[in-house]
């Protein structure tokens, strides 16, 4: 109910969201530090169909008070009305949800806001910034079809011990995963990304940008991306993902 979500809540429900109940249905532990849900959804994906990067907010309880955090849909099936979860586990109401989380809870979702916009004309190449709490986005978004095929670049952040064996989905014939160590909250990521990034928006006719990491990284690249290469809106994607302690 949205009056028991705070104000957050009571935006959305003026902005028409919908509300849904998700009940876990499986759970399976994909490395000690990301966890999948199998969830059926409530009737949500019959009411809102199915497009790339499709996601959903969840609310959890923090301290007593609501806790909105967003994720992607992992393998929606509307037919079977269920579809999967995953979480890049660390401190946090959501991450603890999740650890717990066993066949039978239930949680809250809301959709809002979620839609996808293929850019026009179509990517000659697709330039990805991210990290595990984005990865069920990055698979989402290289998948078949999504962005006509396009090649990518992904620069993947996050501990080499923490992120060897996720679960990618990208296709190694046309996927470039560059992985990056997170180091200095984020700068390093910077730093590679600025040295390298140019010299490949250049080589291409109609790239697109595609940002989805700390918000405070973000918020950098995304200004550099836009002032000083001159990348359009339209060409660009960025989305803080979550906030760096």
């Amino acid at each position: 109910m949205a009056q028991g979500r705070g104000w957050e809540g009571a935006v959305l429900k003026l902005m028409r969201a919908k509300d849904f109940t998700l009940t876990v249905t499986g759970v399976a532990e994909v490395t000690g530090h990301y966890r999948r849900l199998h969830l059926s959804d409530g009737g949500l994906l019959a009411a809102t169909g199915v497009h790339p990067t499709i996601w959903v907010r969840l609310w959890f309880e923090n301290a007593g008070r609501p806790h909105q955090r967003a994720y992607t849909l992992v393998d929606p099936d509307p037919a079977a009305g269920a579809f999967s979860l995953e979480f890049a586990l660390h401190d946090g109401a959501a991450s603890d949800w999740a650890r717990a989380a066993q066949p039978g809870d239930t949680i809250g979702a809301t959709v809002q806001g979620t839609g996808f916009e293929p850019p026009a004309p179509a990517p000659s190449h697709v330039l990805v910034i991210g990290d595990p709490a984005s990865l069920p986005a990055i698979n989402s978004l290289l998948g078949a079809g999504a962005l006509g095929g396009a090649p990518a670049t992904v620069w993947f952040e996050g501990a080499p011990e923490h992120t060897e064996d996720l679960p990618f989905r990208t296709d190694p014939d046309r996927h470039e995963i560059r992985r990056v160590p997170r180091q200095d909250s984020g700068a390093h990521l910077v730093e590679r990304v600025k040295a390298e990034l140019p010299d490949l928006l250049s080589a291409t006719p109609d790239p697109y940008v595609w940002i989805a990491c700390d918000t405070r990284t973000t918020r950098t690249l995304s200004a550099y991306v836009r002032k000083e290469l001159g990348v359009p809106k339209d060409r660009l994607h960025a989305l803080g993902y979550w906030r760096a302690s």
